[in-house]
């Protein structure tokens, strides 16, 4: 994944810190506000992939602002909120990998001392 800590509320992420900076949760229209404000992306490199998250860096002129830190990270946690409910519900099945839906099925021993017709 990314390699920071996660910051939570109610159980919903609404921020990360990666690097010794903090970014929040965004949608379409928050990211639009927060590029207007000279804010980017988070994103990070994995098996040579460039990955980009729905989080956006905070502002500078935010930390040093309290009461604008703390209206952007409202809104990030609206914006979390907002995302997670509108993931589909699971069905709360367990998934289950390829390596054992192909393994074959284990089967019993055949029962010892059979019947035997005649006896």
């Amino acid at each position: 994944m990314f390699g920071g800590a996660g910051l939570y509320a109610d159980g919903t992420m609404f921020a990360l810190e990666a690097g010794g900076e903090l970014y929040l949760k965004v949608d379409d229209g928050f990211a639009l506000d927060l590029a207007a404000r000279g804010s980017v992306p988070f994103s990070y490199e994995a098996r040579g992939r460039r990955t980009i998250m729905s989080y956006w860096k905070v502002p500078e002129a935010a930390l040093d602002d309290g009461e604008d830190l703390a209206a952007l990270a409202r809104r990030a946690l609206d914006t979390a909120r907002a995302a997670r409910r509108a993931k589909p519900a699971t069905s709360g099945r367990r998934k289950t990998s390829a390596a054992s839906k192909a393994a074959p099925a284990k089967r019993g021993k055949p029962a010892r001392g059979g019947t035997s017709e005649g006896h």
